[in-house]
Order: C-alpha cells, then sequence, then structure tokens
C-alpha cells in the first residue's frame, strides 16, 4: 500500500459526536424528569414508582434520540460523500 494512498473513514466529525452526545444526554435527562413526574402526580404514597417511571421515561427519550443522532449522522456523512463526488448514487455504491 503506498504512503500517499487516502484511507476513507466513515467516521462523523468529532464536532458532530459530541453534539449528538450531548442531545442524548440532554433528552435522557429531560425524559427522566418528565417520567418522574408524571408518575409522581398518580401515586398518592411515596414509593419507588416515581423512580422508575422517571428511569423508563429517560430509557425511552435517550433512546429516541440516540436513533435520531445515528440517523442523522449517517445522511450527513451520505451529504458529503454526494458532495465531493458529485454524483448522487456514489454514497450507495461505495467508492473504489
Amino acid at each position: 500500500m503506498a504512503d500517499d494512498a487516502h484511507l476513507d473513514s466513515a467516521v462523523p466529525p468529532a464536532t458532530a459526536r459530541v453534539l449528538a452526545f450531548a442531545a442524548i444526554v440532554v433528552a435522557g435527562i429531560c425524559g427522566g424528569l418528565i417520567g418522574w413526574k408524571f408518575t409522581a402526580l398518580q401515586v398518592e404514597d411515596q414509593s419507588f414508582l416515581p423512580g422508575l417511571g422517571g428511569f423508563i421515561g429517560a430509557v425511552i427519550a435517550a433512546g429516541g434520540v440516540a436513533v435520531v443522532a445515528v440517523l442523522v449522522m449517517r445522511a450527513m456523512g451520505e451529504w458529503n460523500t454526494i458532495q465531493e463526488t458529485g454524483d448522487p448514487a456514489a454514497a450507495r455504491r461505495g467508492r473504489s
């Protein structure tokens, strides 16, 4: 392999990964707070149910945002490939 050969990488830029991670964390916190308060308003005694509701809300919210973040980063990579090659089908074929 030649020393000057350029290896393409499918890894998104570091800024995009950091922003995606931050969005997932913020969504998890917000989902946890919403799930906790929603459950706390429905139960009269102080049991573990509000904590469980908060945990479930956090997991659902963070999971949903994680799926969207991954799709956005994949689309961003495909868009960059189209911009570099000028061929809309290049991202599906792969570069040779």
